[in-house]
C-alpha cells in the first residue's frame, strides 16, 4: 500500500490545497493530510477546527486521512509509513524554500522522497493568508474556499474582526 503525506498549516484549507489532495489521491492508496500542531504559533483557526474543515472538504475523496502531528515531519512520515511527502508549488518563489526543506528531509530520512506538485494555474495566486485577509475585511472569498466550509470560515473571521474592533 502506498502512503503519501501532505503536511501543512491549512489555515484555512483552500481550493488549491483541495486540488493537490484530489490529485495525490489518484496517485497513492492513502493520502495523510497532516496539520502541524505548533503550540508556539497561534493560527487563525485552532488545529481542531482546521482538521474538521479538511475532513468535511475531503469526505468525497477515498483514501484520505486527516491527522495532526507534532515535531519533525520526517519522524511523522516514518510513523505513518509514508514513502513520499507531497508539497504544492504555486510559483517559482515557493521552490527555493521547498527545495531546501526537501534536501534537509532527504538527509534526515533517505527513504522518504519529496514530490513537488504544481498547482493548477487558476489556483496559483491563492494562499490561506490572502484568504484570511480578504475575509477579515468582509471580501468575497467564495472562489478560494471549498463551498462546504465557506460559511464557517467567513463567520469565524468576521467574528474575529468584530472582536478586534471592540464591537
Amino acid at each position: 500500500m502506498s502512503i503519501a503525506l501532505y503536511p501543512g498549516s491549512f489555515d484555512p484549507l483552500t481550493v488549491g490545497h483541495l486540488d493537490i489532495i484530489e490529485r495525490a489521491a489518484r496517485l497513492y492508496d492513502t493520502v495523510v493530510v497532516a496539520v502541524l500542531h505548533n503550540p508556539s504559533k497561534q493560527g487563525a483557526f485552532p488545529v481542531e477546527k482546521r482538521l474538521e474543515f479538511i475532513e468535511r472538504a475531503c469526505a468525497h475523496i477515498p483514501g484520505v486521512r486527516v491527522e495532526q502531528f507534532y515535531g519533525l515531519l520526517v519522524d511523522y512520515a516514518r510513523q505513518v509509513g509514508a514513502s513520499v511527502i507531497i508539497r504544492g508549488l504555486r510559483a517559482v518563489s515557493d521552490f527555493e524554500y521547498e527545495f531546501q526543506m526537501a534536501q534537509m528531509n532527504g538527509q534526515l530520512c533517505p527513504g522518504v522522497e519529496t514530490l513537488f506538485m504544481m498547482t493548477k494555474p487558476e489556483h496559483a495566486y491563492i494562499s490561506s493568508s490572502g484568504v484570511r485577509e480578504i475575509a477579515t475585511f468582509g471580501g468575497d472569498v467564495s472562489a478560494f474556499l471549498p463551498p462546504c466550509i465557506l460559511k464557517d470560515v467567513q463567520a469565524a473571521l468576521a467574528a474575529k474582526r468584530r472582536e478586534s474592533d471592540g464591537r
